[in-house]
């Protein structure tokens, strides 16, 4: 019977050297990962792994990857001394010269590192390095994406309810990368039901680095969604026709927007509106019915506080002085439009001071004002009403009212 006759692999000190490139290539263009990454992190993980199981040899391990040679080959510079106390980075002049006949004592030599001399735990390193290195590549390549989204409008997938807080999962994509974000209760529109599988526009408030990745911070809640959705559905305002210079907003509720046209002959309001209501009706739809009132920006603070308190009629403004950089001011409406001006449980006059900065102390014309010289008679003022009609009350029980 014949012998059968096997052929004994061949040991080199060079790795596979094309699989090696390959193996880069396809991780690169299977995650995305830009070229040469990965050639970076597996070099430093092929050095950490020999590093872990032969101490002391430092910096003096190199390694070449020639890709269009397709090898990839270990070095280890060690010094020609006579006597060798660290085997690691010193060699003897017998040794070397076995392999440079010309090599002489003080010179440094490198040796070839072969690819067997890697044991099980620096195998193990080494992947973990490599496994870490497409994580990192991964999460800064998803970073870089959304962090060019924030302020911005981005339309997500609920993914998940937490029935204990009521937090809700999104997932969100931006061009070829997504990431999961979590839209907390106080992020949430009081009042708003989520499902699974539900498409919902959030507003992206910041995008920050996390140990565990990206971390997206999103809202419902915030003025600036407000903005955005009116940029989507308003042409004008997109393209800076039409500026929104203020928005105060009270989710689920009210907001208030100042709205501003540079030409004369374009109405920001109207712009807006859209006809037939059309336009600012499909954002109060997606806010699932919210009030917006539009108002229009003016230059003049008087002008500006009187139409951010409509629907009230307002008679007159007054500016107060104050020492302080807050501003405050006193407006006076017709009797039978106090309520409207402040709103219910005051929610049009806090919107009003919000839009426009100002601290405003609304005021029925039948009241009597006392003028007002200083921040101190401004402090006082509810306590001076209350005196004046004390007094008045007084005259008139004395019949000298």
């Amino acid at each position: 019977m014949a012998k059968r006759v096997t052929k004994k692999a061949v040991n080199t000190n060079e790795m596979d050297g094309k699989e090696f490139f390959e193996a880069i290539h396809q991780i690169e263009q299977e995650k995305g990962i830009k070229p040469g990454y990965m050639m970076e992190k597996v070099t430093q993980a092929l050095l950490s792994a020999y590093r872990r199981d032969h101490e002391g040899v430092g910096e003096n391990l190199v390694i070449e990857a020639n890709e269009e040679a397709g090898t990839v080959r270990l070095f280890l510079k060690k010094e020609i001394v006579e006597e060798v106390d660290n085997p690691a980075m010193e060699i003897s002049l017998e040794e070397a010269r076995r392999a440079l006949p010309q090599a002489e004592l003080g010179d440094t030599v490198r040796m070839e590192v072969k690819a067997r001399s890697f044991g099980r735990i620096a195998a193990q390193t080494a992947r973990q390095v490599i496994i870490q290195g497409i994580r990192e590549a991964e999460q800064g390549m998803i970073y870089d994406e959304f962090s060019t989204k924030e302020h911005e409008l981005l339309t997500g997938t609920v993914t998940r309810i937490d029935p204990r807080n009521g937090s809700v999962s999104l997932r969100l994509h931006s061009g070829s990368e997504f990431t999961d974000a979590y839209l907390s209760t106080g992020e949430q529109v009081k009042g708003e039901r989520y499902t699974e599988g539900q498409r919902l526009k959030i507003y992206v408030v910041e995008v920050r680095r996390a140990t565990k990745g990206p971390q997206v911070l999103i809202s419902r809640t915030h003025p600036g969604l407000v903005k955005r959705l009116f940029e989507l559905e308003v042409p004008e305002v997109y393209d800076g026709t039409v500026e929104i210079r203020s928005v105060a907003r009270e989710a689920g509720s009210r907001t208030k927007m100042a709205v501003w046209a540079a030409e004369p002959n374009v109405d920001p309001i109207g712009a807006c509106v859209g006809p037939r209501g059309q336009r600012v009706n499909t954002i109060v739809e997606e806010l699932k019915g919210e009030k917006i009132d539009i108002i229009k920006w003016s230059e003049d603070p008087a002008e500006y506080i009187a139409a951010a308190l409509s629907p009230a009629d307002v008679i007159s403004v007054e500016e107060l002085p104050s020492s302080s950089d807050a501003r405050s001011c006193r407006v006076v409406v017709p009797d039978d439009q106090l309520s409207l001006a402040i709103g219910k449980e005051g929610q049009n006059a806090r919107l009003a001071a919000k839009l426009t900065g100002y601290k405003i102390d609304i005021k029925p014309a039948s009241a009597p004002l006392e003028p007002v010289e200083d921040s101190t008679a401004q402090a006082d003022g509810d306590e001076a009403e209350e005196a004046l009609e004390a007094a008045m009350a007084e005259a008139e029980e004395n019949g000298t009212l």
